[in-house]
């Protein structure tokens, strides 16, 4: 496509003026491009027309009849006129009524035929309200075709929003350039590029549908991989001095236990990155309580040996001062200088600790957002680690990284991914995955129960609460909501605490608090000045509170198997027994079976491939995720065998040929668009 083209404005067709583009931004749209790429949600078959007496009370369809009767229009009351008329077809005759659209009486003629779109009303017999017209002789607008149906937003309706789109598919049309090379297109069957986005707007048939959307979910997974390849060959190509000191056995030794296999197995793919003379790009991949963070501290422990500095971003102050304190007990006996930063530390020790790190006389910073500011310099920063690494944008990791040349990267996260969507969430990284627990853990005894258990599970909590231990209780909703009779966390944390464990300290945790109230309720907590903390799903990625030992979850079949199972792992640090109980009064069997399925294993990445069969791939793909390209027509849920063709496609791509070819300059141009942010191979 023309750069030029598809990057002009809205308002350059015709009868866009700045009205129009401003009700198209709310849609997302601004360019020529927004427009053909703004794919019908749904598609209306108009295409099967009827007779009259063949019409079904509720049910759209399209008929031909001929106008019976004079149109007639009488205003009822001020603002409200009402145009009555009859057609007729061979079969039966229909009244058909029109409110406030007094048009009508000179659009529809007397004894001429039309075809029609509407619903008999079911109160009224042989009548239909505001049908849909046009000219028997000229149909196929919004009769006699299958419609595409849009999102919308307020002042603006499908059949406008249709034929705009048309008019920028007029535009954009002859200058499509087809991205997919011939040999792609004949290998997998694919449409070319300018047949597939007419009919994605204007489908012929149903099957010429399908090979539309197919064809377009094959260009946009071909895009992404082509865009991932391009980042690793650039990470490929970065130099970085290889560094020499690997031998760990002084850190390991100082640990109070034994590393796993899968930990050694991590380990070892971080001492043959940080050797290759290229900067590592590793994602550690781990389940709840793995330890992750063992490994990180191994990476941070290289970096010592290797005279660079390390820094680790968290994403909460109360997460950043958990690692600084158990790091710190475990890296400076072998002479490391550990430092926090934070945005809470008074100005003066921020300054002084912000000099000793340009000085070189910190080793290894842990932080969170602090980290990011401008007036932070690391000069010999080796190594960024990033813990729950989708809860940071690409800019932010960027940013973080821009402070040394090339460092190496690696990557925390705790959310069990199925491979099939590891392609999408880290298909430019490397991937280490530790997919056992350290030995000793008990497994968390997971139980389902209704509202006839209530009064035990409270006896329940008294009894942990009475061995000093501690109850998380969570619940979907942070206020009331009586419509989905939802509890909240404000109002079940009032009722617990003056109603149920008057005797005890109640906390509450939600979303919507200031983050300092936030991190206070958290603290509160840790330090166990509270006994049971009723919180929303703002702890699903928290700090380890080794001391509590039960989690009650209310309203579990709101959330998906993955959240849930992100839930548990708040429980089951220490050493004691720990339980988690779902509260759920669902009656629904495909709801039960997977909350069954849930209590049945404590393996994340089990669950994952179960919650992905059964819901799809929306839990893994909601808000938390960031710095992700926004697919605009591929649904990954149905789409995944296209992704894995569409990745063996790329494969065949190289580089250097994509980077040099003129042939793939607008497989460039719309990698630069699918990539809005990240990319920063093709700035």
């Amino acid at each position: 496509m023309s750069s030029s083209i598809l990057r002009q404005s809205v308002t350059s067709l015709p009868k866009i003026g700045k009205a129009r583009a401003a009700q198209l931004e709310k849609l997302g749209i601004r360019t020529l491009y927004d427009l053909i790429t703004y794919f019908p949600r749904a598609y209306e078959d108009r295409t099967h027309m009827v007779k009259i007496d063949e019409l079904v009370v509720g049910e759209p369809a399209c008929f031909r009849a001929i106008v019976a009767s004079v149109p007639h229009t009488s205003r009822i009351r001020d603002r409200l006129t009402v145009t009555k008329l009859t057609v007729a077809d061979e079969t039966a005759r229909l009244r058909l009524v029109f409110f406030n659209q007094p048009y009508v009486s000179d659009s529809l003629q007397y004894g001429k035929e039309y075809c029609f779109y509407g619903a008999l009303q079911e109160d009224y017999g042989a009548q239909m309200r505001n049908p849909q017209f046009e000219d028997a002789e000229q149909s196929g607008v919004v009769t006699n075709r299958i419609l595409p149906i849009y999102s919308l937003t307020e002042g603006v309706r499908n059949k406008w929003l249709g034929e705009t789109v048309a008019a920028a598919l007029r535009v954009c049309l002859p200058i499509i350039d087809d991205i997919l090379p011939p040999s792609v297109l004949r290998k997998y069957g694919l449409m070319p590029a300018q047949e597939a986005y007419r009919a994605i707007h204007a489908p012929k048939s149903f099957d010429e549908l399908s090979n539309a959307k197919r064809r377009l979910v094959f260009e946009e997974f071909f895009i992404f991989s082509a865009g991932l390849a391009l980042l690793r060959a650039d990470r490929e190509e970065q130099k970085k001095t290889a560094w020499q000191k690997t031998d760990i056995s002084e850190y390991l030794n100082a640990l109070p236990y034994s590393l796993t296999n899968a930990q050694m197995q991590a380990l070892r793919d971080i001492q043959a990155d940080v050797t290759s003379g290229h900067p590592m790009n590793r994602l550690i991949q781990g389940d709840v309580g793995s330890g992750k963070t063992a490994i990180a501290a191994a990476a941070a422990y290289l970096a010592f040996l290797n005279a660079e500095q390390a820094a680790l971003i968290a994403p909460t102050e109360i997460l950043a001062e958990q690692h600084f304190k158990s790091l710190s007990a475990l890296l400076q006996p072998l002479g490391m200088r550990i430092a926090l930063l934070t945005g809470s530390l008074a100005a003066g020790e921020k300054k002084k600790l912000k000099s000793q790190l340009e000085n070189r006389e910190i080793d290894f910073v842990i932080g969170t957002h602090a980290l990011l500011t401008e007036d932070v310099s690391i000069p010999s920063l080796g190594l960024v680690i990033t813990d729950e690494q989708h809860r940071f944008g690409v800019q932010q990791r960027g940013t973080l990284a821009s402070k040394g040349v090339d460092p190496h990267l690696l990557f925390l996260s705790a959310t069990p991914i199925p491979r099939t969507l590891s392609l999408i969430l880290y298909g430019d990284m490397d991937v280490s995955v530790i997919s056992e627990l350290p030995p000793g853990r008990k497994p968390i005894e997971t139980y389902l129960v209704g509202e006839t258990m209530r009064r035990r599970i409270f006896a329940f909590i008294r009894k942990q609460a009475a061995e000093h231990h501690q109850v998380y209780v969570v619940c979907p909703a942070v206020e009331e909501n009586t419509e989905l009779e939802l509890k909240s966390a404000e109002m079940w944390a009032d009722t617990l605490q003056k109603t149920v464990f008057p005797d005890l300290s109640v906390g509450l945790l939600h979303g919507k608090m200031k983050a300092a109230d936030k991190d206070a309720a958290m603290r509160r907590f840790v330090e166990h000045k509270t006994d049971i903390l009723v919180a929303t799903t703002v702890i699903e990625v928290g700090v380890d509170v080794p001391n509590a030992t039960l989690i009650v979850i209310e309203d579990a079949d709101r959330f998906g198997l993955s959240q849930l199972h992100q839930l548990r792992g708040r429980v089951g640090r220490g050493d004691a027994q720990s339980y988690c109980v779902l509260f759920s009064s669902t009656k629904r069997e495909e709801t039960l079976e997977r909350l069954k399925a849930f209590c049945a294993t404590n393996d994340g990445f089990k669950i994952a491939e179960k919650d992905l069969a059964l819901r799809g791939p929306g839990d893994f793909f909601g808000n938390r995720q960031h710095g992700l390209p926004q697919f605009r027509v591929a649904d990954l849920g149905a789409d995944l065998q296209t992704l894995y063709e569409a990745q063996e496609a790329t494969k065949l791509l190289q580089a250097d040929d994509l980077l040099s070819s003129d042939e793939y300059a607008p497989l460039i141009e719309r990698i630069h668009i699918l990539f809005a942010e990240g990319m920063p191979v093709l700035n």
